[in-house]
């Protein structure tokens, strides 16, 4: 990352207080790009900031649920407004509510589809027009294997994830002729605070299903994010680049 790909260049990243969107914050913001992050929860997302601004590149945050139409509007205006454009969005953020479909209640579907499927089309309504203007964009929206292979207890998570996968493929084909790229990441098992509380029994199971024979890191996502808005990425749009360490193939 020496060489800097993505200078001068400025990437609005969703749940970027922890895990996967800060790894991917920093990861964009080593390779120069200047930094949005969006999150609920301000103190954390503060923390990102600072950890990215010591990298020599220009900060701004927005603590909001995504879930809010209008608050992703003012959020977005606010980044605008510090790093005065939007070249790159990173549709990470997302919630779980798990149950067997028997059992959910409907809240627990509708909150999941519209943090996970609804924010990210709140947050690229609200990016895509200025992208058009500019003739360039990059879009990623972070799904999930889980959307490709189905995960019991996960009905409303997997619908959503699998909802991204058909946004991604559609926008890629309507804003191509725009200069625009969009691509999913499909992260598999990774490295979070909800893995890390599992047993050793847990993880080893875990683990034993993956040919790689291991958990990924949230670091593994963000390299993979970091390809697809940097140069290498340029000719590539519509695809779902699997993070799995082979678990779905």
């Amino acid at each position: 990352m020496g060489d800097k790909p993505l200078r001068d260049r400025a990437s609005l990243i969703t749940g970027a207080s922890r895990g996967i969107g800060r790894a991917i914050a920093l990861r964009l913001a080593a390779s120069g790009s200047d930094v949005g992050l969006v999150a609920r929860h301000r103190v954390p997302l503060e923390e990102t900031a600072a950890a990215c601004a010591e990298l020599g590149v220009r900060t701004q945050i927005a603590a909001l649920d995504i879930a809010d139409p209008a608050a992703v509007q003012d959020g977005v205006g606010s980044i605008v407004e510090k790093l005065g454009r939007i070249d790159h969005l990173v549709n990470n953020a997302g919630v779980v509510a798990d149950g067997l479909l028997l059992r959910m209640k409907r809240d627990q579907w509708d909150r999941v589809i519209q943090v996970n499927l609804g924010g990210a089309f709140d947050m690229t309504r609200a990016v895509l027009p200025s992208m058009v203007k500019a003739r360039y964009g990059r879009i990623v929206n972070i799904s999930s294997v889980v959307a490709l292979m189905g995960n019991p207890g996960q009905t409303n998570y997997c619908a959503a994830k699998a909802g991204l996968i058909g946004l991604t493929k559609s926008l890629a084909r309507e804003v191509a002729s725009r200069g625009i790229t969009v691509n999913a990441v499909a992260p598999g098992f990774i490295e979070t605070d909800m893995t890390r509380e599992l047993s050793p029994e847990s993880r080893s199971k875990l683990a034993a299903l993956i040919p790689l024979d291991r958990l990924g890191t949230p670091d593994d996502v963000a390299a993979a994010v970091g390809f697809l808005l940097g140069p290498g990425g340029s000719y590539i749009t519509g695809e779902v680049l699997n993070v799995s360490g082979g678990l779905y193939m």
